[in-house]
């Protein structure tokens, strides 16, 4: 018998390297979830960094929970805000210079900015960023309401809340297309 998330993590309290099977079940989804929202290149760092803090924080985690995913996302969730709010002070102190693009980058830049995503990017833009997280963990990573409420560490009526305010302005910022296409689109990479 497959044992479960919490029996591994219980177990890497006495045996550090149990825990590396979360890692091997996990990585992958959490690092495709990591892409989507920060691009390939973070990524990586984040996947590594996410699995570190879950390894310095499995003393902590809660047994009766036996599914770790949303106890991970949450720590990822938690790591791309901080890279956002690092990325926007640096953002602020030096700004981007265009010229540090070469032709390829700025013929990359054009195309992507006038692909039909840039709605969306908008759209998504225009949330809060409680509302961006619990509309990219529900139709990126498909988790269930309670799976979100536990990445999150928010009840269940704030996911619903959130996310039916994340889809109303999605919803309006697209000119009145239905929701349910948008989760499709994001879904879809």
């Amino acid at each position: 018998m497959t044992p479960t998330d919490a029996e591994i993590i219980e177990r890497s309290r006495h045996e550090p390297d149990a825990f590396a099977a979360i890692f091997d079940r996990h990585a992958p989804h959490i690092r495709r979830y990591l892409a989507r929202r920060l691009g390939d290149q973070v990524a990586d760092d984040l996947v590594a960094e996410t699995f570190l803090a879950a390894f310095d924080k499995r003393r902590r985690y809660d047994r009766a929970r036996p599914d770790a995913r949303p106890w991970l996302y949450g720590i990822a969730t938690n790591l791309v805000g901080r890279h956002r709010r690092q990325e926007a002070r640096r953002y602020r102190v030096v700004p981007a210079e265009p010229a540090d693009l070469d032709h390829a980058e700025r013929v990359a830049a054009e195309v992507t900015a006038h692909a039909a995503r840039s709605l969306l990017v908008g759209a998504l833009g225009g949330l809060s960023a409680e509302d961006r997280d619990v509309l990219l963990l529900v139709a990126w990573e498909q988790l269930a309401y309670e799976e979100v409420a536990a990445a999150l560490a928010i009840p269940v009526g704030t996911v619903r809340s959130r996310l039916h305010r994340a889809r109303r302005k999605v919803k309006q910022a697209l000119g009145g297309q239905n929701p349910t296409e948008v989760e499709e689109l994001l879904s879809n990479g």
